[in-house]
């Protein structure tokens, strides 16, 4: 591995074990841009009583708004362990170019961090899920996306 991208995964490793120091879950994260880091993030969730507040989608905010863009194409992430299922959504939405990892999902697994039911979960029929769904109010619901539909001026993502 290079030595710049070696920089950058150290740093988020860093900052995994400074979101341990204060009480936070022990994951970091770093976004680059032209070989420059424009945010960083650690795990936040029992520090803002935040579930979403994961140290990739903590970056990945931060960087938005560095950038002013939700579009993040043309940066790779570095985060200390292979994203959750809800971070690797928001990489995707993001349209980050790259992830580079440490430690996986199995080594988050055997510290407590398992999120296999969520893989699980998602390869199911919405009917056989552990959380009930149920579509109501359909007709309603719809009429935000058809005047979406007919917007010209609508910005795509």
């Amino acid at each position: 591995m290079s030595n710049i991208k070696n920089s950058f995964m150290l740093r988020a490793i860093e900052l995994s074990i400074e979101s341990v120091n204060s009480n936070g879950g022990p994951f970091g994260c770093v976004i680059v841009k032209n070989q420059k880091i424009i945010a960083e993030g650690n795990n936040q969730v029992t520090n803002l009583n935040d579930p979403t507040a994961h140290a990739e989608i903590v970056a990945i905010r931060k960087a938005s708004s560095t950038i002013n863009n939700f579009n993040l194409e043309g940066t790779q992430m570095y985060t200390s362990c292979e994203p959750c299922p809800m971070c690797l959504s928001a990489i995707y939405w993001s349209h980050i170019d790259k992830i580079f990892y440490g430690n996986t999902r199995v080594d988050a697994a055997n510290i407590g961090f398992d999120d296999n039911h969520i893989y699980e979960e998602l390869n199911k029929e919405l009917t056989l899920r552990m959380i009930p769904m149920e579509q109501i109010n359909k007709s309603d619901a719809i009429k935000a996306f058809e005047k979406w539909n007919l917007k010209s001026d609508k910005i795509k993502y």
